[in-house]
């Protein structure tokens, strides 16, 4: 499956928001593994790359005519039963076209009681914890029920293999049990079945 037909999957509860749109990114490569170990558990992810918006959502204009083709993401956010929002750490924060993002989002029913987990990834010792914590706040601006297990991976670039996979036991265990722990929290809260 191509990843632009993900979007058209109805089935998908969760969606997973690659926080960037940088080509290459190790964002997208360990948003591949979040994705692999929800599908062990039995849940699809709906995947939105933020790679993938189009152009036109960049004009100025946008802001108060939303693109047609920017309503499958906006579609796809407002009938989640959940969200996970893999990020890296830029500067400091959360990459600028995140916010942005979040910004287009209508306001308010796209994250409004939505349940909301965070893996962060960073060059730096920290895993993101910067970005996670402002999105943290913003989440819970716009009412989100966000999951507080947290996953970190710091100093990125050891992490990942020459396949741009991550080995490591620990930081494996812990994206695990973040996602069982997450598929728990969104089936009590909307009281719906993933698997």
């Amino acid at each position: 499956m191509q990843p632009r037909e993900r979007y058209a999957m109805l089935g998908s509860m969760i969606n997973l928001i690659v926080g960037t749109n940088r080509p290459g990114s190790n964002t997208r490569k360990v948003s591949m593994q979040v994705e692999e170990i929800y599908r062990k558990l039995g849940v699809l992810l709906n995947v939105l790359d933020l790679a993938d918006l189009p152009q036109e959502v960049y004009l100025p204009s946008a802001y108060s005519v939303k693109p047609a083709a920017f309503k499958k993401f906006s579609d796809a956010v407002v009938n989640a039963h959940g969200l996970i929002v893999v990020t890296p750490e830029y500067n400091g924060s959360m990459p600028g076209v995140l916010k942005y993002f979040i910004d287009m989002l209508k306001f308010p029913e796209s994250f409004c009681k939505r349940p909301v987990c965070f893996v962060g990834l960073s060059a730096g010792i920290w895993g993101a914890l910067r970005p996670i914590e402002e999105l943290e706040l913003v989440f819970g601006y716009r009412m989100a029920f966000v999951y507080p297990e947290r996953v970190f991976i710091p100093g990125i670039q050891a992490v990942l293999n020459v396949q741009g996979q991550i080995e490591d036991a620990e930081i494996l265990g812990r994206l695990k049990s973040q996602a069982t722990g997450f598929i728990d929290f969104v089936e009590r809260l909307d009281g719906v079945h993933l698997k």
